[in-house]
C-alpha cells in the first residue's frame, strides 16, 4: 500500500519509479528483493548527511539526491534555481532503529536552528527539513523536536521544518557516497564548514540517541500473533521469503543472508517475530545454511512428518507462525546433542544481542554476559 508521494529515480534509469516512503525494494548481492523502511531528511551539504548517516546502526543505506522543488529531473546545475533541497534518502530497519531516533539523530548532527542554510553554504537548499509519510511519523517528529527544543541546548528553538514526503530524485553518481571516493577533499570541507566544531560545542559525548522513543517491543506481538491472509503475506515479504515460509521452498546454499554470520543475538520468525533460535547454539556445518544444535525455544518449534522427497525427513515449522523454517537432521556435533537444525535464513531475522532490550526480546539480554 502506497503511504506517501515519494518517488525513486532510479541511478541508472531516466524515469521516476513511485514507491512508498516506508518501503523501498533493492536488489541484494543474492538478487533478492529485500523490503525495509526509508525516510527523507535534508540538513545541509548532503555529502555530510550521508557519511553521517550510513555510519548508524540500524541504518542499511543512504542515498543523496534533491527533492522539495517545483521542477522535474533537477541536476547539481540547476536543483538550487528550481527550488529543491540537498536530500538523503534513509534505508533503514525499523526493528533497530525508529524513525523518531533518525530525525533525533539528524538534529544532532548539523545545525537545526538555522533557516537560511547549514553553516557556510547558504540558501534554502541547504537548510534542514524533516519529512513525513504518515501522521505518526509526524507526530514522532514534531515531539523529539519539543524534548529538544525544552533541552535549551540552543540559545533559539529550532527551525526545522517538517513537511509531507515530496517526490525525491537520486543525485548524479559523483555524489553518492563522496566521503568514500574522495576522503581527502571531503576532510578538508567537512572540517573547513564548522560542522564537527559545532556538534561538539553543543552535544560533546551527548550526541548519542536519548531523547526519541526506540522500536516499539515485538515480543507482545507474536504471543498473540493471528496470521494474516495469502494475499497480506505477499505485501510484507518477499518473494523468496514468502516460497520458503509458505510454500515449503528452499534457498540456495552459501548464498543466503545468515549462512557466514558469526555475530552474537537471536534469530526470530520473520513473519511472527517469535524467538526461535541463539547465535550461541550456531555452528558451521559446511553445508551453506545457517545451522543451529538445538531451539532458543522449544515450545516455538513444530516437528512434522516430511515425505516430499523419496525419502523421509523432519520438517520444522514455527508454533505461532506456521512457518516452514527447514529441517533438523541427527548428524551434528555429537557433544551437542547430535542435531542439526537445518534453517533457512529467508524464514529469520536476526536481531543482535545490543539491540535485544530495544526490540522487546530483554529477557535474552542475559544470555550473552
Amino acid at each position: 500500500m502506497i503511504l506517501g508521494a515519494i518517488a525513486l529515480l532510479s541511478l541508472s534509469a531516466a524515469y521516476l519509479i513511485p514507491v512508498s516512503s516506508q518501503t523501498i525494494r533493492s536488489s541484494s548481492e543474492t538478487s533478492l528483493e529485500t523490503e525495509k523502511t526509508t525516510a527523507l531528511f535534508a540538513n545541509g551539504c548532503f555529502w555530510c548527511v550521508e557519511a553521517d548517516f550510513e555510519k548508524l546502526p540500524g541504518v542499511i543505506d543512504a542515498v543523496s539526491g534533491y527533492a522539495d522543488g517545483k521542477g522535474e529531473n533537477p541536476t547539481y546545475a540547476n536543483y538550487a534555481s528550481i527550488g529543491h533541497r540537498e536530500v538523503v534518502l534513509v534505508t533503514y530497519d525499523p526493528l533497530r532503529i525508529s524513525y523518531g531516533q533518525l530525525v533525533e539523530y539528524m538534529i544532532k548532527h548539523g545545525d537545526p536552528t538555522d533557516a537560511g542554510g547549514s553553516f557556510y553554504d547558504r540558501g534554502y537548499e541547504y537548510s534542514p527539513g524533516v519529512y513525513y509519510a504518515t501522521k505518526e511519523e509526524r507526530a514522532a517528529a514534531e515531539e523529539v523536536i519539543r524534548k529538544i527544543d525544552d533541552l535549551k541546548i540552543f540559545d533559539t528553538p529550532l527551525a526545522l521544518s517538517v513537511m509531507a514526503t515530496p517526490l525525491f530524485w537520486p543525485a548524479e553518481e559523483y555524489h553518492q557516497d563522496y566521503y568514500k571516493k574522495n576522503p581527502l577533499k571531503y576532510s578538508y570541507y567537512r572540517k573547513g564548514s564548522g560542522r564537527d566544531a559545532f556538534i561538539t560545542q553543543h552535544w560533546g559525548a551527548e550526541s548519542g540517541l536519548s531523547i526519541a522513543e526506540k522500536p516499539k517491543p515485538l515480543q507482545d506481538s507474536w504471543r498473540t500473533f493471528v496470521k494474516p491472509s495469502a494475499q497480506q503475506l505477499r505485501t510484507m515479504l518477499t518473494p523468496l521469503q514468502y516460497v520458503v515460509t509458505q510454500e515449503e521452498g528452499t534457498e540456495p546454499a552459501f548464498n543466503n543472508e545468515y549462512s557466514d554470520n558469526k555475530a552474537d543475538g537471536i534469530y526470530v520468525d520473520v513473519v511472527s517475530g517469535e524467538p526461535l533460535f541463539s547465535s550461541l547454539d550456531k555452528y558451521d556445518s559446511g553445508t551453506g545454511w545457517p545451522s543451529f544444535t538445538k531451539p532458543l525455544e522449544l515450545s516455538n518449534i513444530v516437528l512434522k512428518k516430511d515425505s516430499y522427497l523419496a525419502y523421509t525427513r523432519t520438517e520444522v515449522r514455527s508454533a505461532y507462525g506456521d512457518s516452514h523454517l527447514g529441517h533438523v537432521f541427527d548428524d551434528g556435533p555429537a557433544d551437542r546433542g547430535g542435531l542439526r537444525y537445518c534453517m533457512n535464513s529467508a524464514a529469520m531475522h536476526f536481531i543482535p544481542k545490543e539491540d535485544l532490550a530495544a526490540a522487546g526480546y530483554g529477557e535474552y539480554v542475559q544470555l550473552f554476559k
